[in-house]
């Protein structure tokens, strides 16, 4: 059975994207098969595995408008033991094409019931905001994984986010659990990076991994080349964090 695991926080550029592209070829690497879902408009997942977005017949819009089925949608292997179901600009209008529509809430998980067996891992990108397409990513997966930035407002939203975590487990998915907050950017020449840390541990009683995500050129390059950083540059700090962290995941 695969587990599901959303990477969410309404704050945007926060390694949200990078780290779906990154933790998913690093848990391939190490011999999962995962399926990588991008409920992004901005398909930034999609591109930074080398996919041309903007040319796709059948992406996770039209998965959520029933006008595919997910096996339709599905692009086999884009790296080894990595699937992909591509976003591209026209999920924007999905929120306006569901109103009315009964349960929608649930249109992600119903599909993915499908296929989750044939994964190890099935790790969904969230948009940078709590919308309708959030809640299905919460509804189907059994935990949240949130990037937090080392900056000075990283606790702000938060709450929120948590908040939201709740909600979707207490009305919605029962089963749901915050899979821990991964720190990305970190600068360990900054007393602020340091400080953030800190800070969040004092703050919250969820899981934090002792992974740290480092600012690092290589990561921040690997996506124009539409490539993982394991496959870009494997030697550099980026790579070897996103194979630690893989690490911590899977032993859970």
């Amino acid at each position: 059975m695969g587990r599901v695991i959303a990477i969410a926080n309404q704050k945007g550029g926060v390694g949200k994207t990078t780290t779906s592209i990154n933790l998913s070829a690093s848990l391939a690497a190490k011999g999962k098969k995962v399926l990588v879902i991008d409920t992004d408009p901005q398909g930034n997942t999609t591109s930074g595995f080398g996919i041309e977005k903007n040319d796709l017949e059948n992406t996770i819009y039209e998965l959520i408008l029933s006008e595919c089925s997910i096996k339709e949608c599905i692009m086999n292997e884009v790296i080894k033991d990595v699937s992909l179901i591509p976003s591209n600009v026209n999920l924007a209008a999905a929120e306006i094409e569901l109103i009315g529509i009964d349960r929608k809430e649930f249109i992600l998980k119903r599909e993915v019931e499908w296929i989750k067996d044939s994964y190890d891992f099935i790790v969904i990108d969230c948009p940078p905001s709590l919308n309708m397409l959030t809640i299905n990513a919460m509804t189907t997966a059994d935990t949240v994984l949130v990037p937090i930035q080392c900056e000075y407002y990283a606790l702000e939203g938060l709450s929120q986010l948590i908040h939201t975590v709740n909600l979707v487990k207490e009305r919605l998915n029962p089963g749901l659990e915050m899979e821990g907050v991964v720190f990305t950017m970190y600068d360990s020449r900054t007393n602020l990076s340091t400080q953030v840390v800190e800070d969040v541990k004092n703050h919250l009683d969820q899981r934090i991994f002792k992974t740290l995500i480092p600012r690092n050129i290589r990561l921040a390059e690997a996506p124009s080349y539409g490539m993982p950083i394991n496959m870009y540059d494997s030697k550099s700090a980026g790579a070897e964090a996103y194979m630690m962290l893989a690490e911590e995941v899977i032993n859970g």
